[in-house]
């Protein structure tokens, strides 16, 4: 599923206050009875994920003149996925493998027997011609601290980096 999410509110969800440019706040994609929406709130408002969540993140309000940050490279992304080899960067390797799978330059390789272990997934790259194994990482250590700070700062400039 591909959400398109667009600039912030103006205004704070919780507090109806508007944001000043700079100022940091949490956005928060929801599950609601209508679908999916983005709730934006403001850093001193926030109490963490409301029920329904599926993923939020910490930001700066952008001046309205300020570019939005660029993707990184597909082939610089693919570097980076080369060079996380080691069990200190495996959920950070996941997550990116997981990314390109969603940008559909990894596909997925349903092969049993070339698994060696029930925790790896094997993914195909037709860019490159090859194969990589990326070790399937548990949900706690994903959402452990710094992981999404360092997958956002290898897959965009600017200010969400």
């Amino acid at each position: 599923m591909d959400v398109k999410l667009h600039r912030p509110q103006a205004t704070c969800s919780r507090t109806a206050r508007s944001f000043a440019v700079g100022e940091v706040f949490y956005s928060a994609l929801v599950r609601g009875e209508g679908g999916l929406g983005r709730l934006d709130v403001a850093a001193d408002a926030w109490v963490g994920p409301p029920d329904g969540t599926i993923a939020w993140w910490r930001s700066r309000y952008p001046a309205a003149d300020e570019p939005g940050p660029v993707l990184a490279p597909v082939d610089a992304l693919l570097d980076a996925l080369e060079a996380l080899d080691d069990e200190a960067d495996a959920p950070l390797r996941y997550l990116l493998a997981l990314e390109l799978v969603r940008r559909r330059v990894l596909r997925i390789v349903d092969d049993t027997i070339a698994r060696p272990a029930a925790s790896d997934l094997v993914m195909a790259c037709r860019r490159r011609d090859r194969q990589y194994r990326v070790r399937s990482v548990e949900r706690d250590r994903v959402a452990a601290d710094g992981v999404e700070g360092r997958l956002a700062a290898l897959l965009w400039s600017g200010g969400a980096a």
